[in-house]
């Protein structure tokens, strides 16, 4: 009984979620339908591996000193083993990286120049080395290590918590203009409702992929009784009641039902030839797509979108286990980026991966434990790709790069830095960055450089 209640109940919450959704598209109806899509529109996708992907098995390095550390200090978590292999890569100074064959569905666009990997990033103040960590003389985050307050911070852009913001949400903030007299969502999560796109002032949305927002009920026979039936609903939804919370919900109805609309003229009319995979975050990425789709609709220029997918604390199993995940990964950017080809706009949408942390260099079993650093993926035809950003951390416990004894790399690129290159791309201007990522001027290098 007590399954069938909590089943209950979170189907009741995912359908209210997926109208509640509609309230992020308040006065949606003041759309212009006949908008076309800006030649100068972009977005940005971010996939959080919630859970703290490992990224020393995402990213080897091959170089005969640094992997012979690495598979020393691993031991039987070092790669290649019975069940992920190396895919090799290299940097353009020539410097060798092999990627977790989990990724193999995106290899070739390394060699493409539209994938690339940014070493060793995480939550930062300030540049902070070993010395001062261990001496306690540098400001560093509160809580680290901890998943629900990691979790928050690194969507929040904010080391001490999330100070109601994402720092996606404070990038849309900052273009805002750049999307004119359009009212559509300029942040969506398709992973509920996500801190990573609120913002102070601009509309945003959550939705549930594939979750079907018509009205139940609406069909009758004759013709007629089905038009009466909408007639009366829409008098309902319309219907001035003098109550504030009241009209809110009706608008939230009406808004859902035309957005619903909108996706599902999608696959009757011009559907994307692209085929996704059914997973979670393949639908993920394949509702963005939709989206991104209806651009000449919404008269969007720049949007910001969130999916997620978890299972990455992997402190045991997590050979295999992470294989999947990052396999998972892997098959939905590709179609997710084999879609932004058809649609024409490669060049104009970059996808990142973020996690809460890294994780320890040392193993724990057959997992390994909460770390701080770690490396990251940015995809796109605006990426600067077949290229390793940032420093790659040293593979000694104990280390210039070590907290600690047991490899939680101290991030060498703050994920200031690695957001903030994405924002200049998206157009955030210079005098506006300070209020999207607040410590950026505490770094030297500002611009990562891995998009052009």
């Amino acid at each position: 009984m007590m399954k069938n209640n909590t089943t209950s109940r979170r189907n009741f919450l995912r359908a209210g979620s997926a109208f509640a959704a509609g309230a992020g598209f308040s006065r949606f109806g003041m759309m212009n339908a006949l908008a076309q899509g800006s030649p100068n529109y972009k977005a940005l996708v971010c996939v959080f591996l919630f859970g703290g992907n490992d990224g020393h098995n995402m990213v080897v390095p091959q170089s005969a000193a640094a992997f012979n550390a690495y598979k020393s200090i691993r031991g039987s978590l070092a790669l290649p083993d019975g069940n992920a292999k190396l895919l090799p890569v290299s940097a353009l100074n020539g410097t060798p990286y092999g990627l977790n064959d989990g990724l193999s569905s995106i290899h070739a666009l390394w060699a493409q120049q539209k994938l690339a990997a940014v070493a060793n990033v995480g939550m930062l103040v300030q540049p902070t080395t070993r010395a001062q960590y261990l001496g306690g003389t540098a400001t560093v985050p509160t809580n680290l290590f901890s998943h629900s307050d990691q979790v928050i911070a690194m969507q929040a852009g904010n080391p001490n918590g999330s100070g109601g913001t994402g720092w996606a949400g404070r990038v849309a903030d900052a273009v805002q203009s750049m999307n004119g007299a359009s009212t559509f969502p300029a942040s969506i999560s398709m992973a509920g409702s996500a801190l990573f796109c609120t913002g102070n002032a601009v509309q945003s949305a959550s939705l549930i992929p594939g979750f079907d927002l018509s009205m139940n009920g609406m069909s009758a026979w004759p013709a007629s009784a089905t038009a009466a039936r909408l007639q009366a609903l829409q008098e309902i939804l319309t219907f001035d009641t003098g109550m504030a919370l009241i009209q809110s919900a009706n608008k939230v109805r009406q808004d859902a039902q035309t957005l619903n609309g909108m996706l599902k003229s999608l696959s009757t009319g011009n559907p994307l030839a692209t085929v996704f995979p059914q997973t979670e975050i393949g639908r993920q990425l394949q509702q963005v797509a939709q989206i991104i789709q209806l651009r000449g609709s919404t008269g969007m220029s720049r949007q910001v979108f969130f999916c997620s997918l978890g299972g990455f604390d992997t402190h045991s199993s997590q050979s295999w286990a992470q294989w999947d995940l990052l396999r998972q990964v892997a098959d939905a950017l590709l179609a997710f980026y084999n879609s932004t080809v058809e649609m024409g706009v490669t060049g104009q949408v970059t996808s990142f991966t973020e996690s809460d942390f890294g994780r320890t260099l040392q193993p724990s079993g057959s997992g390994c434990d909460h770390g701080w650093g770690s490396h990251h993926l940015v995809l796109g035809g605006a990426v600067k790709g077949g290229d390793l950003y940032g420093t790659f951390p040293t593979m000694a416990l104990g280390g210039p790069d070590d907290s600690a004894n047991r490899g939680a790399m101290i991030p060498t690129t703050s994920i200031d830095q690695y957001g903030g290159t994405m924002a200049k791309w998206f157009g955030v201007s210079a005098a506006a960055m300070p209020q999207v990522f607040p410590n950026l001027g505490n770094f030297g290098v500002q611009d990562l450089g891995f998009l052009g």
